[in-house]
């Protein structure tokens, strides 16, 4: 079979990637994780030139194929009013693509998502959508249209994935929509990986991976450094991501005279994210933002890194006691007692270091791949996503 993903995922041009093109996040893991699943792949996305391309991966995959759309102009709802133009000047080419593919992958939220999924259900084509973003909370209307959405078409040859996961389905409407993780994580990273060490002696390393934005809890570990400090004089802090507010915790740190005693990375890519994990020995995430399936605590826990975080949409799902810390608030104190107590009990940390591995374990590429490759081989009624012959 022949796929088409519509994304909002901005990609650049990039002669060292064997596509061409690199891009950030999990995009490009998981794109050729599924990229695997089929005869051919092409992905329709915003493309630049030219820009800081600073932490971005190559897009590596079977077949992989990247076909450039022009970027939307503007952010919030700038970016809303220019979408008209946008479309008008990309519509044939979003067009083409779908009528030439065999079925159509559309990750929403995204405006850009959202205009291949309507395509593809106007042009009657095996559809597949993934649910990014938190599937519990809706707070704004667009949020709202993307849930009804999903849950109006799901069935028969739409299959219908929400990233997250829950002991309850995530759809009562409709029972079709179906819970999926998400991953950027290969098997043969994590088997190697054994149980971390305390330091007897020397520096304990905490880190944060994340967009460097409000809520996601940077300002919140930063703030709990000064108490943890008191206790542990030897601690250091990475903070690893960029985004609008890296320059204001810089001077956060500054202003609570803690600057000395942190590293920030801003982007980095994906292999070296793993390499700084892998030299961390706390992974701190007290998130108050809305969570769709946080990859990178999974990464964290892949490397043997105790997380502790809050019980934020499947955070309360990943995260226990055997594995891990659950603050019920992210607060800075609350923080600051947990780091500490944890470096007090070397036996404790020990025992999460080797349960966070285990978990992680049942969160692996090849896993969500054979899931997504199941599901949608019954949705479109294949033996195999390379069998064309065989939809009905």
């Amino acid at each position: 079979m022949k796929l088409v993903v519509i994304s909002h995922k901005v990609c650049w041009l990039s002669s060292d990637s064997p596509s061409g093109y690199i891009t950030d996040g999990g995009f490009p893991q998981q794109m050729g994780a599924i990229s695997e699943l089929f005869d051919e792949t092409k992905i329709v996305v915003p493309c630049k030139r030219e820009g800081d391309t600073t932490g971005l991966s190559p897009l590596i995959g079977r077949r992989i194929k990247v076909i450039p759309l022009s970027e939307p102009k503007g952010t919030g709802i700038g970016r809303k009013v220019n979408i008209p133009f946008w479309l008008f000047k990309n519509c044939l080419t979003i067009l083409r693509e779908v009528r030439k593919a065999d079925a159509v992958h559309s990750p929403i939220p995204g405006d850009v998502g959202t205009i291949g999924m309507a395509i593809a259900i106007l042009l009657r084509k095996p559809l597949f959508v993934r649910h990014c973003g938190n599937w519990m909370i809706q707070r704004t209307l667009a949020e709202k249209i993307w849930r009804w959405s999903m849950e109006y078409f799901a069935g028969g040859r739409n299959a219908m994935l929400a990233t997250g996961g829950s002991n309850e389905p995530p759809s009562k409407r409709n029972p079709h929509v179906e819970w999926i993780f998400a991953t950027s994580l290969r098997k043969a990273e994590i088997e190697p990986n054994a149980p971390r060490e305390l330091p007897a002696k020397g520096t304990v390393k905490l880190i944060i991976v994340c967009r460097q934005e409000d809520r996601k809890g940077t300002d919140v570990v930063i703030d709990s450094l000064p108490n943890v400090l008191r206790t542990l004089p030897n601690v250091t802090l990475d903070v690893v991501g960029g985004g609008s507010k890296l320059e204001p915790f810089r001077k956060q740190a500054v202003r609570l005279k803690v600057d000395d005693r942190i590293r920030f990375h801003g982007k980095v890519v994906h292999d070296n994210v793993i390499k700084l994990l892998k030299n961390a020995h706390i992974f701190c995430y007290p998130t108050s933002a809305s969570e769709g399936f946080p990859k990178v605590v999974l990464e964290a826990m892949a490397t043997g890194l105790p997380v502790i975080t809050t019980p934020v949409s499947v955070l309360s799902q990943l995260i226990g006691e055997s594995n891990g810390i659950l603050l019920d608030k992210a607060e800075p104190s609350t923080l600051a007692r947990a780091i500490v107590e944890l470096c007090s009990d070397h036996v404790r940390y020990r025992t999460l270091s080797a349960n966070a591995i285990e978990k992680a374990k049942g969160f692996t590429l090849e896993s969500w791949q054979e899931l997504i490759g199941k599901k949608l081989s019954s949705a479109w009624n294949v033996k195999s996503l390379r069998e064309l012959e065989n939809i009905t």
